[in-house]
């Protein structure tokens, strides 16, 4: 059995130092005492933070950096100032009855007990993270002592002045407006919101969420505010402060509940002043196995039956905001592997992939989804994903791939899984180049799932019945209903679902093409062959208790089951 190496020859072998300054960190190391990181940078041989990550990789544990980190209140509350700073940690994230801990050295076993027992909360599972002693420290100074709550910093505005200057200059929790986004950005991603409206108007601002798919007003604060909230805003996304004319479009990226998330950050001056929307990109939540999206045993066999093919194109459509980008990325996950060449053109990247080459379109130089798949082509690949077909030329170009050998996935703006064929035609692809190959169609809605906690039973009347498909003789003829209750902050529903139409295409389909023939007859062959429309999906999950017929009228036409 192989032994295993010490860290510093590991560091040696790596190229990270040289063999005589390993033995100069040694004789120092024999001197000082220190840990044999911190004689790394201490001798300026390694960076703190490149010490860190190599550290971390060596001995296996996880390790960041605590710049860009927003705090979490909830996890900070159960730590004590005076034990944080005695023992040089303090709590990152509280999620769910697992607590992240930055510590200098998380091989300290007595510490992580002596941890748990100062703990304020029972039975937590403590996860500590590699993190370098200087940014804990700064960690400690800048996050206790201050007012960390909303209503607490809110009120702390309220009776203070607000220095637009120093929000420019610092990043220091001595503002209140600084620790006010902060909170805000990760109450949102603890809601599990995928947008953050900051909405203006004539005497105050409104803040709303988009969770599960419909906003929800937040909180509503004075005008004054405003001016301090637009900078800082402009400041983390790098957005001109000067220019309030014209819409501008920025990014950041920040460590909330002790993971990476990203922010897409757009202004748009309005009536009252700049509105700012911030997409929540959360890729821990990203990436969804195939087998979790919510397809039912015949959906997920067809898919896989289309994923089998070799070459052609698979088209995933839908409006915006209907999940598509997420199905995209599970099929990605599902296929990818060591030996195929997987490349994406997207607009932008929105969740980086091991493995997977990734570009993100730039019209401003260029680079459009059409140039973009020439220049692919040339790089050997296996399987390409195209973020949208928008127009005849980047579709013309998709085929091409298809019909050269290659897996196209691509996503396609229509309102079914038949309606991308008129489409298609509609944007200039004969019907000859869609015979052969499409691959399949996948066309999807997201709906709200109902509060487990508090969802309603009730008997549907007879209209409701017809719709759903119990039949007279049914004896359990039962619906649910949404309620509300603290669990799902009294909105009565809690998560979302995928309601799916997968549209495989066969031989007969592909002589209909050829025949030119209508979308109605296409869709006749299909409903033959076991096809199940959007609306057929959505009842099975009424009939399942999973969401209500509200629910499902607002995101699909159910008089096609009449």
């Amino acid at each position: 059995m192989a032994v295993p190496l010490r860290l510093g020859d590991k560091l040696v072998q790596d190229g990270f130092i040289s063999p005589d300054q390993l033995r100069i960190a040694l004789n120092e190391q024999r001197i000082t005492g220190k840990k044999l990181g911190e004689v790394f940078v201490y001798l300026g041989f390694m960076t703190e933070e490149q010490a860190r990550e190599v550290i971390g990789e060596t001995t296996g544990y996880d390790s960041i950096s605590l710049k860009g980190v927003v705090p979490d209140l909830a996890a900070l509350s159960l730590l004590d100032e005076p034990f944080a700073r005695a023992n040089k940690v303090i709590p990152i994230s509280l999620q769910g009855d697992v607590a992240k801990i930055a510590m200098a050295n998380p091989e300290n076993i007595l510490l992580l007990d002596k941890i748990k027992r100062n703990f304020k909360r029972p039975n937590v599972t403590i996860k500590p993270l590699l993190v370098a002693e200087s940014e804990i420290q700064h960690a400690i100074d800048q996050y206790y002592g201050y007012e960390l709550s909303i209503d607490g910093i809110i009120q702390e505005l309220e009776t203070g002045k607000v220095d637009i200057q120093l929000l420019t200059e610092t990043d220091e929790y001595s503002q209140p407006i600084v620790r006010l986004v902060d909170n805000i950005l990760t109450d949102a991603v603890k809601r599990g919101a995928s947008d953050i409206h900051f909405e203006p108007e004539e005497f105050y601002v409104r803040i709303r969420y988009r969770i599960d798919g419909v906003l929800q007003e937040i909180r509503l604060l004075h005008k004054s505010f405003w001016s301090g909230l637009v900078v800082r805003l402009k400041v983390i996304s790098n957005l001109d402060l000067t220019d309030q004319r014209l819409p501008q479009d920025g990014h950041m990226d920040l460590v909330v509940m002790g993971r990476r998330v990203d922010f897409r950050v757009s202004s748009l001056p309005g009536t009252h002043g700049e509105n700012f929307v911030l997409r929540i990109l959360d890729r821990e939540k990203g990436i969804v196995p195939l087998d979790k999206l919510g397809l039912d045993e015949d959906a997920y066999r067809e898919v896989q039956l289309m994923l089998n093919r070799p070459n052609g194109i698979f088209l995933v459509t839908g409006p915006t905001g209907s999940g598509k980008t997420t199905t995209l990325y599970s099929i990605l996950n599902e296929v990818n592997d060591m030996g195929v060449n997987i490349m994406t053109l997207e607009d932008p990247v929105e969740y980086p992939m091991d493995l997977i080459r990734q570009t993100a379109i730039n019209p401003e130089v260029g680079l459009t989804f059409a140039r973009g798949i020439r220049a692919l082509l040339r790089q050997d690949p296996d399987i390409i994903l195209i973020g949208e077909i928008r127009d005849s030329e980047t579709a013309e170009m998709a085929f091409r791939a298809a019909m050269t050998g290659h897996q196209v996935f691509a996503s396609l703006h229509t309102n079914s899984a038949i309606g991308a064929i008129p489409r298609l035609l509609d944007i200039g692809i004969s019907p000859s180049i869609l015979a052969g190959n499409i691959i399949g169609i996948l066309a999807q809605r997201l709906v709200r799932r109902l509060c487990s906690h508090c969802k309603a039973p009730y008997e549907p009347d007879a209209f409701e019945a017809q719709l759903v498909g119990f039949s007279a003789t049914d004896i359990h003829q039962t619906l649910y209903k949404s309620k509300g209750c603290p669990h799902c902050n009294h909105v009565g529903y809690k998560g979302r679902l995928a309601v799916l139409e997968t549209l495989r295409f066969t031989k007969e389909m592909d002589n209909l093409l050829l025949e030119s023939a209508p979308a109605n007859h296409l869709l006749s062959l299909a409903k033959k062959q076991g096809f199940r429309t959007l609306a057929e999906s959505a009842v099975v999950w009424v009939r399942k208790g999973e969401t209500t017929l509200d629910e499902i009228n607002r995101i699909v036409d159910l008089s096609e089951l009449l």
